[in-house]
This record gives structure tokens, C-alpha cells and sequence, in this order.
């Protein structure tokens, strides 16, 4: 559907602020749906997830349905569906970081912040998920806190993460 077709619906729940960043995006784009990936991103900027109330009044608003949107949600591994915690930890459970210690890895983060793999901390300070691919294979074992990439890892390193200090 071209941006002239028909005028699109606009949600309450969408703030003015990210209805300005999706008009932006839509602006450079030859269909409204091509900027599907960047809206999402949006949304979740402004309120660490994307609900599925959102979800819906986004795909009206780019004139998709709501399962295509969900498809596009779902198979985009840094969109989040759920309520998480203030910090994201994506711990890279790729081949090559399980051979270089992935597990060790995942079971002392999940121990320290007494939280499961997939779960929120009980204070909501922490989310920790597992993530496909990070695509640093030659730095494994490796994580992102937040937006950044952490190579390398031992267990000091994610206890000076854990803690606020330097990687």
C-alpha cells in the first residue's frame, strides 16, 4: 500500500513523539510498511516493549495486519513482546559460545541476579535472554548489556558489568 492510498489511523496510544520518529522513517521509504522494523524500535524506545495493544494500533497505522507485524516482532530477536526488566543482558548461546563457556556464563549471571533465563529480576532491574547469534564469534564468549557488546567474557568481566564497572 503506497503512502497516498488512504489516510491511516492514529492511536492514543501511539505519543505524538514516536508518531514524529514513524512519519520521519515513512518520509525515506517508498511504502509505509517498508519501515515496519524501524517503527517497532520505535515504540520499544519509548517504552522498553512493544504490547500487543501497541503492536495492533502500529500495524493500523502502517497499514498491516496485526499478524503480519507479529510475524515481523517475533522473528526480530531485540524487538520485545514482554515486559522487561530497566537492563536487557542477551547472553550469545551460539555453537561457538557454548564451547567457550556460554553455560558457566549463563548459570553465574542467572545465580547472581536470582533470576531465570528468560525472566525479570525481582527488583526489575534485569532481564536475561538467550540470543541466537551476537555475531562476534571470534570474541566469544559474548553479551549485550542494553546496546553494548561485551567480548571476551569470564566471570570478573560480568561481575564488573554486574556491578557498574568497565568491561
Amino acid at each position: 500500500m503506497s503512502m497516498g492510498d488512504t489516510t491511516f489511523p492514529i492511536s492514543p496510544l501511539l505519543t505524538p513523539a514516536e508518531l514524529h520518529e514513524i512519519d520521519h522513517e515513512i518520509s525515506h521509504a517508498p511504502y509505509r510498511d517498508a519501515v515496519a522494523i524501524d517503527a517497532l524500535k520505535i515504540v520499544q524506545k519509548h517504552h522498553r516493549w512493544v504490547s500487543d495493544e501497541r503492536l495492533q494500533a502500529l500495524a493500523d497505522y502502517l497499514g498491516m495486519s496485526h499478524a503480519e507485524l507479529d510475524g515481523i516482532a517475533t522473528f526480530y530477536n531485540l524487538i520485545y513482546r514482554q515486559e522487561v526488566g530497566e537492563q536487557v543482558i542477551s547472553l550469545c548461546d551460539s555453537v561457538t559460545c557454548w564451547v567457550k563457556g556460554y553455560d558457566r556464563l549463563r548459570k553465574h549471571v542467572c545465580s547472581t541476579l536470582d533470576v531465570p533465563l528468560g525472566g525479570t529480576s525481582k527488583d526489575g532491574k534485569y532481564t536475561v535472554l538467550p540470543a541466537p547469534c551476537l555475531g562476534a564469534c571470534d570474541k566469544a564468549p559474548v553479551m549485550m548489556l542494553e546496546d553494548e557488546l561485551h567480548e571476551n567474557l569470564t566471570i570478573e568481566k560480568l561481575d564488573r558489568l554486574l556491578s557498574g564497572g568497565e568491561s
